[in-house]
């Protein structure tokens, strides 16, 4: 008899559930009273062990019933769940010895009345289990349905998360092969789970393979929950094959790890007050919709990024290397911020940059810069407050970049989804050189140091709004109110008169 058959396509349904059933007239007479029933199975053999797979509750009427210890030592060796004895025809009540023997062994033992007949309790169970299977289907339904609005929010690694927690009621994470944990929801945990949590971690999710010859990690608590696709491993390649799954208990609570796909070195951990059913095909939608979120985004050739940073490294100019990206002569440069004000990091800019379709992705600080080719058209992503630059070619990215923070600020401070830096108009502009306007800007605004600078064109583009000029640059507002004095005091002008900040605003553009 195999150790670990394969169950029905159904969860098990607990005994309670059974004896509820008033029609059936069932009665607990001996050993505990919670127990899973798999199956049922009706025999009046002497000795049933060879045909009982584990899980069942096992009913006789006794026919063959000699020594009653013997019986049922035999069944909970097999696995059995309980024992169901029918009184009549053969006994007129459940044998004493039989009673004693299952409290012994710790054996449910139910006392079956004459009227109920065995057909009809294995009928029950069975509606039983097609009910439990209903609950169950409808849950794993509502979980994938909640999942995947989840993974469709502006910040979904952190919202899948969150929304796992609430579906399986427990702690979950997203670790590295360290340990180190990326993000989480839930309730805490004590220390020791938390470690053991992080060893399963390692467990299904190691850092690197392990190199020939290398000894296997050392042993911990857990214990794997290889796929049953999976053929066992031979002695010398267990080392280098991880295992998809892994599980473990501690401290009352039921802990999982998940490998995520594309060997990334990730594994989404769980740490649950029970196991339910249903929770591991929960936990598995989860599973392939956080691979596919932090999975690197394919839409440029990897090999031609790391190409063009080498060349980059090693001295070749920005129009040189630009080919490499798949961007073209041109390209824009996107800074994003989150709307409601919290942090970014690499996998919320992944997100974000997939969703512009791009590969070429930052982070500094709560600002996301991405980098897209020219002729890539930009559109406002929910969730994400977004400054635009104008297509610029790759000698003038640092222009572009200057321009894409601008474009955030002003689309903060107006409250704006997205803001595009508009070029210079033309027109009386356009009338004088190039080169006289710019002799003329730096002349003019050179008393004025570069924060003075940044703080007066930015409020003057903002009509002398010291609140909105105030979130553009993240300062006081009686920090632009003291620069702007200061501006007017080093330029010796009056900026309520309109002339002045006509010109003053048209060498802000020429400089």
């Amino acid at each position: 008899m195999p150790d670990s058959p394969a169950g029905p396509p159904s969860p098990p349904i607990a005994l309670a559930e059974l004896l509820g059933r008033e029609e059936l007239g069932l009665r607990r007479i001996a050993g505990p009273d919670h127990a899973e029933l798999l199956w049922v199975h009706t025999t009046e053999m002497a000795d049933p062990y060879p045909y009982l797979l584990g899980g069942e509750l096992v009913l006789t009427a006794g026919v063959q019933l000699a020594e009653a210890d013997t019986y049922v030592a035999r069944l909970v060796q097999a696995g059995a769940a309980a024992l169901g004895f029918g009184v009549a025809p053969v006994h007129d009540t459940v044998p004493e010895t039989l009673v004693e023997a299952c409290e012994r062994h710790g054996l449910p033992l139910l006392e079956v009345p004459p009227e109920t007949r065995f057909a009809a309790v294995a009928r029950a169970v069975w509606r039983l289990m097609a009910e439990a299977r209903h609950r169950e289907l409808r849950r794993v339904t509502r979980a994938q349905q909640a999942l995947a609005t989840a993974a469709a929010r502006p910040d979904p690694v952190p919202a899948v998360l969150r929304q796992l927690a609430v579906q399986l009621e427990g702690r979950v994470a997203l670790l590295t092969a360290d340990g180190e944990v990326l993000h989480a929801a839930g309730g805490r945990t004590a220390p020791d789970v938390r470690a053991a949590l992080a060893r399963l971690a390692r467990v299904v999710a190691p850092a690197r393979p392990a190199p020939p010859g290398s000894p296997a990690p050392p042993a911990t608590s857990a214990s794997p929950a290889v796929p049953a696709s999976a053929p066992a491993p031979a002695a010398s390649s267990a080392r280098k094959q991880s295992p998809s799954s892994a599980t473990d208990a501690r401290g009352g609570s039921q802990l999982s790890a998940y490998a995520l796909g594309g060997a990334q070195g990730l594994a989404l951990v769980l740490a649950t007050p029970r196991r339910e059913s249903g929770d591991h095909t929960v936990a598995g939608i989860a599973v392939v919709l956080l691979s596919l979120l932090t999975a690197p985004h394919q839409g440029a050739d990897a090999a031609g990024r790391s190409a063009a940073l080498v060349r980059l490294l090693l001295g070749a100019a920005p129009h040189e290397v630009a080919p490499l990206l798949g961007g073209g002569d041109s390209w824009t440069v996107v800074h994003a911020r989150r709307t409601d004000g919290t942090p970014a990091d690499t996998l919320t800019a992944g997100a974000l940059a997939a969703a512009l379709d791009s590969a070429l992705a930052d982070v500094e600080r709560e600002t996301v810069r991405v980098l897209l080719p020219g002729g890539h058209e930009v559109v406002a992503q929910p969730g994400w407050t977004l400054g635009v630059s104008e297509p610029a070619p790759p000698s003038a990215l640092p222009l572009a970049d200057t321009q894409a923070a601008r474009a955030l600020g002003h689309a903060e401070a107006t409250r704006a989804a997205l803001t595009r830096h508009r070029p210079g108009i033309g027109g009386l502009a356009g009338l004088v050189p190039p080169d006289r306007a710019e002799a003329h800007a730096r002349a003019l605004l050179a008393p004025l140091t570069e924060p003075l600078g940044e703080t007066l064109r930015c409020w003057l583009s903002l009509h002398g709004s010291w609140d909105r000029t105030a979130v553009a640059l993240k300062v006081h507002r009686n920090t632009v109110r003291q620069r702007i004095a200061r501006c007017a005091a080093l330029l010796d002008v009056d900026l309520d008169d309109m002339d002045v900040r006509t010109e003053l605003w048209f060498a802000l553009r020429q400089r």
